[in-house]
């Protein structure tokens, strides 16, 4: 290299000369301009299909090439969602059969620093310290992306889902229009932690619920990884929200949130839709779903149903959450899981003239618009278990098995947890 990365200008940087190496160890930083032939990554393949603890295993796998219009990102740190449970599990669909490819690396949540840009990329360059957002679409800019939104293009796809390399891995390879500003009052494991839940809220209540001042909020599972984020943006944008729980501990959490109440679930056993319910429990849980409407209104402090439910359950929520709005209520759904068959009374929906609206992760100018909220200190993450590069599988596994509130966070690059810093985390320690 004929010129240490350090001195150069952002145009040096970006066509600079790397120097190969073999590989660099796990939770290091290598200098710019180095560039290891293999990377470190824990890796999904069809033969180990099954929950976390089988199917992600650590594998050396080749760095992956850029296009001329994307970036290698060097990762610092992952955040977990269950999409990397479904990945592992090849259900509902295997990623493989997706991808064409014979491996999988998942995780659609990364902090970290651009490593290497393609020839076509124009605001990025190699050191900047960054979060992505794992909506991709095509890079042909055709009628979709160009002039309507990038979440209607045909080509549409998740990172790190949809695509073979996502954040559990050493290097990443993104579309440029992926990369975020990283907050710099954050860690490398908090800024990696809110981009896939974070940035979907923001369509499903600014974008596409179109969510007023004043109106009310009924936010179901709100001290998941969505709710924890539809809790604080509602209360933003001026409206209130009941959030329901199953766990007074959960109930409590929300509350300094910024919910206005909370229902905890587990007092309403027959809630839940089933298809086959005989008479008893149809009338059972008819019974539930009143009174459960009565204490949303009383904790609410109004005599009417909310005027938007924020779905992502699905099958066993979704009659409930069409009955209980208010007349011209919106439901707005971004997810079914419990099941995405649903079985409602279509008159409470045309006869009171409610909507249901569909909803999926956001565009680039959304979550540009999101994550200024949360660099500005408007929007906190809640990230309320972190993990080291080994523990990667174990978190996983939590999640499947519902054992979270909050979000997730993973070591990858980073030696440590509380690093906020490129010099931080090459150097190993924190600064005085």
């Amino acid at each position: 290299m004929s010129k240490d990365p350090k001195d150069m200008n952002r145009q040096e940087l970006k066509n600079m000369e790397y120097t190969s190496v073999p590989e660099v160890p796990i939770g290091t930083v290598p200098p710019l301009g180095v560039l290891p032939e293999k990377m470190h990554a824990w890796v999904i393949r069809e033969e180990r299909f099954g929950e976390p603890m089988q199917s992600f295993k650590q594998e050396l796998m080749d760095i992956p090439d850029i296009g001329p219009n994307e970036a290698l990102v060097l990762v610092l740190a992952a955040g977990v969602n269950y999409n990397g449970v479904w990945a592992g599990r090849g259900k509902p669909v295997s990623v493989l059969g997706v991808t064409g490819e014979d491996f999988h690396i998942a995780g659609s949540d990364a902090s970290g620093i651009v490593w290497k840009v393609g020839e076509n990329v124009k605001h990025w360059r190699p050191g900047d310290e960054v979060v992505l957002h794992c909506n991709q679409s095509c890079d042909t800019f055709c009628g979709q992306c160009a002039g309507y939104d990038p979440m209607m293009c045909q080509s549409q796809k998740i990172w790190g889902y949809e695509t073979a390399y996502g954040s559990f891995a050493q290097f990443t390879k993104v579309q440029a229009q992926q990369l975020l500003h990283k907050p710099k009052r954050l860690s490398w494991e908090e800024a990696a932690s809110y981009g896939l839940t974070y940035f979907t809220v923001f369509r499903m209540l600014v974008d596409r619920g179109n969510l007023q001042p004043g109106e009310k909020v009924l936010v179901w599972g709100a001290a998941g990884g969505l709710g924890v984020f539809a809790v604080q943006l509602i209360k933003k944008m001026g409206a209130e929200s009941v959030g329901v729980v199953n766990s007074d501990e959960k109930g409590e959490l929300i509350m300094k949130l910024g919910a206005k109440g909370y229902i905890n679930r587990n007092d309403y056993p027959n809630l839940q839709w089933k298809d086959d319910a005989t008479p008893e429990e149809a009338k059972a849980r008819f019974n539930d779903w009143k009174k459960f409407g009565k204490e949303f209104q009383a904790k609410m402090e109004i005599n009417r149903g909310p005027d938007v439910v924020f779905e992502h359950v699905g099958k066993v929520t979704f009659p409930l959450s069409v009955w209980m709005l208010r007349r011209f209520g919106r439901v707005v759904i971004c997810g079914a899981t419990s099941g995405y068959d649903l079985n409602f009374d279509v008159r409470h929906l045309w006869m009171h003239q409610k909507s249901i609206i569909g909803s999926h992760f956001c565009n680039g100018e959304q979550a540009a618009r999101a994550n200024e909220l949360i660099i500005s200190g408007q929007i906190d993450p809640v990230m309320t278990k972190r993990f080291t590069w080994d523990e990667i599988p174990d978190a996983h596994d939590l999640v499947a098995k519902n054992l979270h509130f909050g979000k997730f966070s993973c070591l990858v690059s980073a030696p440590a947890f509380d690093m906020k810093t490129t010099d931080e985390a090459r150097n190993g320690k924190k600064a005085a």
